[in-house]
């Protein structure tokens, strides 16, 4: 599978560091999830992808809509001007093309249309409302580079508002599936404390396990995690093979129990708001490796940004249509 090593977050390779010469394209997406909203843009050639910006910034969009039913004028106000920013930013480095996806946070949102509009006014760039579906191929197609997959694997993006699960393999087409299971939904759910109490912590495990029974029925050869809760956790107990077993994914816990999240963010330089959530997505990660019977998980780096860039890539306009295809990868 094709690896991609992003820039630091925040970070702007210089345009220069491109080529268009041999083929290569520059493309951008943003992903508004329900904790951050995200830039990546990228030059690729076939399955090959190579940052050029990575940046985000935490709206707690999942928060607002969970709390109100809507966004609502101000944080829409926000989130356009963010996004008018990210156009910016992607159009300097040479984006051919710039794909704006929505998830959890604004398919449930009462003003889903209204942030539709407003953003296709604001930055004359469409927003696509991605259903459950879309964006775990996308995530797939991320991981993988759009590499055709060889044995069944299990990809997996643990969010703040749901959760996507899509198994692929050689033989079948792949199968997805959205569960409504989120670091910040749980935490929201059953957290009162900062850290969690032992009890918050039971009651959020037996919670995602109650969830996860819901998944996609498989027997994976290799379980890929990517998004926010994965590579945080490998923060707090980093590893060279890129691996969060049971172990050390109690060992993950442990810590988050024993000191407030204000004291974790400053001693594993996590984001501050994530966190405040981080308990929760490792007690979804531990109920994921009880559901599918396995001792670890490899995380990605890769994920919805990267494959959104190579599926517009690959198939144009028409890349919403044929994602169940792309999911299965391809050969330049």
């Amino acid at each position: 599978m094709a690896a991609t090593r992003r820039p630091e977050p925040g970070s702007v390779i210089a345009p220069a560091s491109r080529s268009s010469s041999n083929g290569t394209k520059v493309g951008a997406s943003v992903d508004l999830g329900s904790n951050s909203v995200h830039l990546l843009v990228a030059s690729f050639d076939g399955h090959r992808l190579s940052p050029l910006a990575d940046e985000s910034v935490f709206l707690g969009l999942g928060a607002a809509v969970a709390g109100r039913g809507l966004l609502g004028r101000v944080a829409r106000a926000e989130l356009t001007a963010a996004l008018e920013r990210y156009s910016s930013v992607a159009r300097g480095l040479g984006a051919q093309r710039i794909t704006f996806v929505g998830t959890e946070p604004i398919r449930r949102a009462a003003d889903a249309a209204t942030i539709v509009h407003e953003v296709a006014v604001a930055t004359g760039t469409p927003l696509h409302v991605l259903t459950h579906e879309e964006e775990a191929y996308l995530t797939v197609i991320g991981v993988t580079g759009g590499e055709p997959v060889t044995r069944e694997t299990l990809v997996v993006d643990i969010g703040g508002g749901s959760s996507e699960f899509c198994i692929v393999d050689p033989e079948r087409p792949p199968r997805a599936a959205g569960l409504r299971l989120g670091s910040a939904r749980l935490t929201d759910a059953f957290v009162a404390h900062d850290p969690p109490q032992s009890t918050e912590i039971e009651a959020m495990h037996q919670a995602a396990l109650d969830a996860v029974a819901n998944a996609p029925a498989a027997n994976p050869a290799t379980i890929l995690a990517v998004g926010g809760t994965a590579s945080n956790l490998l923060k707090l107990v980093p590893t060279a093979d890129g691996a969060l077993t049971r172990e050390r994914i109690v060992e993950a816990m442990t810590i988050l129990e024993s000191v407030p999240s204000a004291v974790a963010t400053e001693r594993y330089s996590l984001n501050p708001a994530r966190a405040r959530i981080l308990p929760a997505g490792a007690a979804i990660m531990a109920a994921m490796l009880d559901r599918y019977g396995v001792s670890q998980v490899l995380v990605s780096d890769a994920g919805i940004r990267e494959g959104t860039i190579l599926a517009v890539g690959r198939s144009g306009p028409a890349w919403r249509d044929r994602l169940d295809d792309l999911a299965r990868g391809w050969r330049t």
